[in-house]
C-alpha cells in the first residue's frame, strides 16, 4: 500500500510539474469593460492560447501582433502566473486625424446643424450665428487677408457651437408575438481534458424552444495554478411565444424605451434643448420618431490642398 500511494504520489507530482509548464487559462481584461470584437480569437491566432508552452509565448512579439493588426487597441500588457495568463487592454478612442500645427489647414463641419456660436483664433470665419451647415462645410478657412499684406495662408483653429439633431425611428405591429419564459429548465454536465471534451448528455433537447446558458469552472490548485480540466454545465431554459395586443399608449411608450436606449451613448454629455416625439399610429401599426435637439462643438481639421 505505501508503495503504491509513493507510485501515485509520484506520477500526480510528475503531472502536475509538467503541466506547470503549459497555459491551460487566459483571462482578457478589458479597460472599463469596453468591448474589442474578436480580440479573444486574434489574440490566440497571435499565440496565446490553451496548450501552449509558457516558454513559446513572447509577450513582445504578440503585443506587436495585435497592435499591427487592430487600430482599436490603445495599450496591452500580458502577465504569466502560474499557469494563466492575464492579457490587459486598453480600448483606443477614434479621433478624427490631427493636422500638424506647421501645416496650412481649415477647420470644417463634422455634422449638419445651425451654428449657435463660432470664435476664430486662426484664420476667417466663413459662417455666421444662424447660418445652416452641412457636413463638409468649411467653418474657418485657413487664412487671412490685410490690406497690406495680402493673403496670408495659415492653420485655421477656433471655437465653433452648433445645435445639432440626433434623430431615430422605429415602426412596430400592435399585435406581437412576445417572448414569456416557462418555469421549466434542464441540466446537462460535460467535462474537458485539456482539448477534449466527454459528454454527460443527449445532444437534442427535450423542450422545443429555449435559450442556453453555459458556465465552466476550470480546475486549479493555487490562485493562479489551473489544471487541463474543464466542468461545463449547460442549462436550457423552456419559452413561449404568446400574442399580446398592445393599444397605441403602450406601444408608443414601450418603442420611446428601445429608442432612448439606442440613443443614449449620442447624446451622451451633450446640453439638450429639446427633445420632440412624433408617432404616426396606423389601424395595424405604429411609427415612432424621437428628435433629440442638443448643442455640441463641431469642427475637424481639414489640410489645405495646394
Amino acid at each position: 500500500k505505501r508503495k503504491t500511494f509513493a507510485i501515485l504520489l509520484i506520477i500526480v507530482v510528475f503531472i502536475i510539474g509538467l503541466s506547470s509548464m503549459y497555459v491551460w487559462n487566459v483571462d482578457i481584461i478589458e479597460e472599463n469593460n469596453q468591448e474589442l470584437p474578436n480580440i479573444r480569437q486574434d489574440i490566440e491566432e497571435a499565440g496565446i492560447k490553451l496548450g501552449t508552452l509558457k516558454s513559446k509565448i513572447n509577450s513582445k512579439e504578440i503585443i506587436n501582433k495585435i497592435r499591427l493588426k487592430r487600430n482599436d487597441v490603445a495599450w496591452m500588457g500580458i502577465e504569466k502566473k502560474g499557469t494563466n495568463i492575464i492579457v490587459k487592454l486598453v480600448k483606443a478612442d477614434q479621433k478624427p486625424e490631427i493636422v500638424d500645427t506647421n501645416e496650412y489647414c481649415n477647420i470644417v463641419s463634422d455634422k449638419t446643424g445651425v451654428i449657435t456660436k463660432i470664435n476664430a483664433q486662426n484664420g476667417t470665419a466663413n459662417v455666421k450665428v444662424g447660418d445652416t451647415i452641412n457636413k463638409g462645410d468649411i467653418l474657418i478657412n485657413g487664412w487671412m487677408e490685410g490690406k497690406y499684406t495680402g493673403v496670408r495662408y495659415m492653420h485655421a483653429s477656433g471655437d465653433i457651437e452648433a445645435k445639432v439633431w440626433y434623430i431615430q425611428e422605429k415602426t412596430e405591429s400592435l399585435i406581437q408575438q412576445e417572448k414569456v419564459k416557462t418555469n421549466a429548465e434542464e441540466n446537462k454536465y460535460a467535462v474537458t481534458l485539456n482539448k477534449n471534451t466527454i459528454n454527460f448528455y443527449k445532444t437534442i433537447s427535450k423542450f422545443e424552444k429555449y435559450d442556453t446558458m453555459e458556465t465552466k469552472n476550470k480546475i486549479k490548485i493555487l490562485n493562479n495554478f489551473y489544471l487541463p480540466i474543464e466542468f461545463k454545465k449547460i442549462t436550457n431554459y423552456e419559452y413561449r411565444y404568446e400574442q399580446k395586443q398592445y393599444t397605441v399608449e403602450q406601444l408608443q411608450e414601450k418603442i420611446i424605451q428601445e429608442l432612448e436606449e439606442q440613443m443614449k451613448n449620442d447624446i451622451k454629455n451633450k446640453q439638450i434643448v429639446n427633445r420632440n416625439i412624433i408617432a404616426e399610429p396606423t389601424e395595424t401599426e405604429l411609427k415612432v420618431k424621437l428628435i433629440y435637439e442638443v448643442i455640441e462643438k463641431i469642427g475637424v481639421e481639414q489640410k489645405l490642398v495646394s
